[in-house]
C-alpha cells in the first residue's frame, strides 16, 4: 500500500475502517486520516511550528495527540478534527495506544505512564522487561488483542508486551519490508496500527513510500 513519503509517521491508529496517521517536524506537524490503500491525504490539520506531533490514540469519539517535549496533548473531535480540549504532562511524549480502558505513554524510555482515559492524568507506571533487561527506547505504542506492541526506536523490531506485569512476551522482527532502494533517504520504522476487522497489523515508518499489512506469526519450529 502507498504512503506519503513526506510524513514523518509518529502515530498510526484504524478504526471504524478509517486510517488516522500523526506526523511529526517542527513546521510540519499534523493529525490526518488517510487513505489507506493510496496514501491519500482525506483530512488534515496541521500543529503550530512550535508543536511537534506525536503519539496518537482515539478515546470514543476524541482523537488524542501527543507533542513532544511541549508537554501539551491536543484532543480533537474525530470527525471535524476541531480542537476540543489539551492535557499537560510531565517529560517528553513519544507513543500513544488505548485499550478500551486505559491510555498507554512512552516517553522514549523503557517505562511506560498508565493515564486515566477521562481526565488524562497518570494512574500508574509500567517498567517494561526483557529477559530482566530493560529492552530499549520504546516509542509508537498499538494497544491490540490484550497486549501492548511497541516500536523500538532506532531497530526493526516491534516488542509485545504484557499490560499487567511489563514482561515481554514476543518480538517481533519487520526487518526488510523495504526494498535497498526503497530504503534509500527513509528514516526508522514507526508506525503500527491493528485492524480488527482482518485481524492484521498495518505497518510503515518515518518517510516510508510504503505501508505494508501483515500478520505476526511465531517462528517455525523443527521437527
Amino acid at each position: 500500500m502507498s504512503h506519503d513519503p513526506g510524513a514523518f509517521t509518529q502515530g498510526l491508529l484504524w478504526s471504524e475502517g478509517r486510517l488516522y496517521e500523526s506526523t511529526g517536524e517542527y513546521g510540519r506537524s499534523s493529525v490526518r486520516r488517510v487513505d489507506p490503500v493510496t496514501g491519500t491525504v482525506e483530512k488534515e490539520v496541521s500543529l503550530a511550528p512550535d508543536l511537534f506531533g506525536e503519539g496518537l490514540a482515539l478515546v470514543e469519539d476524541r482523537l488524542i495527540q501527543l507533542t513532544w517535549r511541549r508537554g501539551v496533548a491536543l484532543v480533537y473531535d474525530v470527525e471535524s478534527f476541531e480542537e476540543i480540549d489539551r492535557y499537560s504532562y510531565q517529560g517528553e511524549g513519544w507513543g500513544l495506544c488505548f485499550d478500551g480502558y486505559r491510555l498507554y505513554m512512552s516517553n522514549g524510555t523503557s517505562t511506560l505512564s498508565v493515564r486515566d482515559r477521562d481526565s488524562f492524568e497518570e494512574v500508574d507506571r509500567l517498567q517494561i522487561s526483557l529477559e530482566g533487561q530493560p529492552p530499549g527506547a520504546l516509542n509508537e505504542l498499538e494497544c491490540a488483542e490484550g497486549w501492548v506492541y511497541a516500536n523500538v526506536y532506532q531497530t526493526d523490531f516491534i516488542v509485545r508486551i504484557d499490560p499487567q506485569s511489563g514482561e515481554v512476551r514476543a518480538i517481533i522482527d519487520a526487518t526488510g519490508l523495504l526494498t535497498p532502494e526503497e530504503s534509500q533517504g527513509v528514516d526508522v520504522l514507526n508506525g503500527i496500527a491493528y485492524r480488527d476487522d482482518r485481524s492484521s497489523f498495518l505497518l510503515t515508518g518515518k518517510y516510508w513510500p510504503k505501508m505494508f499489512e501483515v500478520v505476526f506469526t511465531p517462528p517455525a519450529t523443527r521437527p
